[in-house]
């Protein structure tokens, strides 16, 4: 099974391109937050490359921008390649099949001092 669900935020602008016969696909960088390493000390990140296509692909185009959290589900892809200089290229990416919008931490401070407002009135 071929299944990768990620949370993290992107590190990029979203990059949309025309394809053939109506196609399109938004590519993106998402930094995904390893957790904690032995002893609290943060475990650095992971950045992997996203690839949603046609429709999925407009609203992340209109909708995200650098910065901004988002909830991946989708698959995994390896591609190789030869670049214009002849070398043999590979990279794996992940292919969403849904990519869902989330507030980033300033907005979710924002809501909780506005709830933390409302409960000290």
């Amino acid at each position: 099974m071929n299944a990768v669900t990620l949370i993290g935020d992107l590190v990029t602008e979203v990059e949309v391109r025309d394809l053939e016969e109506g196609k399109k696909v938004a590519t993106f960088l998402l930094a995904v937050e390893r957790g904690r390493a032995a002893g609290g000390a943060a475990g650095g990140a992971d950045f992997v490359r996203i690839a949603a296509w046609n429709r999925q692909a407009e609203a992340c185009a209109r909708r995200l921008g650098r910065g901004d959290r988002v909830a991946v589900d989708g698959r995994l892809r390896s591609r190789s390649w030869e670049d214009a200089d002849g070398k043999r290229r590979s990279a794996v990416e992940v292919v969403a099949k849904a990519v869902e919008f989330l507030p980033t931490d300033d907005e979710r401070s924002r809501e909780t001092s506005k709830e933390e407002a409302t409960v000290t009135r």
